[in-house]
């Protein structure tokens, strides 16, 4: 059974604030809260609807598991761990950075794609989702505990310290087809809405896109996440 002070607590984590106060955050699904607890993330809590599903689980229903799940249909497995201090930054040649991304599951799948591609970290301006909604945990799959999210205070400055090209992702910049991306810069990927801040524009070296071969009107833009996947396909190709 899930005590009101546990229930109480799973759902404050919802929030922001209450993840940053606690230190906390909530992890659903069973592949999920496996890579946390293989990766030997200190977990608080772990609740499972299901036997056997590892020593410290504590066996609860479903009516119960629907009351602690941070989603419409919860899963068979929920764990509360506890964030992880991370004390430098582990640099890769090739640097990810989202700026102003809101959409919790865009933020989580770029986590996903900066793992599947051998990245370590990826830069956050502020106005970027936090790595730990929720959703962009579920979403991430589990690579946050391979793939470090850095929020910087001043992310335009932190890119132009590392003396590497800047490159941004824009709608109107010069098709990634027509050069070889260079495999040692920084790619940042904008607002699903209002792309690049300012800042970030005015510190890029070039600004590249992904062509619309469509010559009839269509789509007008490409989810961020799915750009940011091309983008990386074109950087790893031989």
């Amino acid at each position: 059974m899930v005590t009101k002070a546990q229930l109480k607590q799973i759902l404050q984590l919802k929030h922001k604030k209450y993840r940053l106060a606690k230190g906390l955050f909530v992890a659903e699904g069973e592949k999920t809260v496996r890579e946390f607890l293989d990766a030997s993330w200190f977990c608080k809590n772990l609740f499972s609807v299901n036997d056997n599903f590892h020593p410290k689980a504590q066996k609860i229903d479903f009516t119960d598991m629907s009351r602690i799940t941070h989603f419409k249909n919860p899963s068979p497995v929920l764990g509360v761990f506890e964030i992880p201090k991370f004390l430098s930054n582990r640099v890769s040649k090739i640097t990810i950075a989202a700026d102003g991304i809101r959409d919790p599951g865009n933020l989580g799948t770029i986590i996903r794609l900066c793992d599947w591609f051998g990245i370590n970290e990826l830069l956050c301006s502020l106005s970027t989702v936090d790595c730990f909604n929720s959703k962009t945990v579920q979403s991430s799959m589990g690579s946050l505990v391979r793939v470090t999210c850095y929020y910087k205070d001043d992310l335009s400055k932190y890119l132009k310290s590392l003396n590497k090209p800047i490159i941004g992702a824009e709608s109107e910049g010069k098709s990634i087809y027509s050069i070889q991306l260079p495999k040692s810069a920084s790619y940042i990927f904008g607002s699903e809405s209002h792309g690049l801040s300012q800042e970030i524009k005015s510190i890029i070296d070039h600004s590249l896109a992904i062509p619309n071969y469509r010559v009839e009107k269509g789509a007008e833009s490409l989810n961020v996440s799915v750009a940011a996947a091309i983008f990386l396909g074109e950087i790893y190709r031989p």
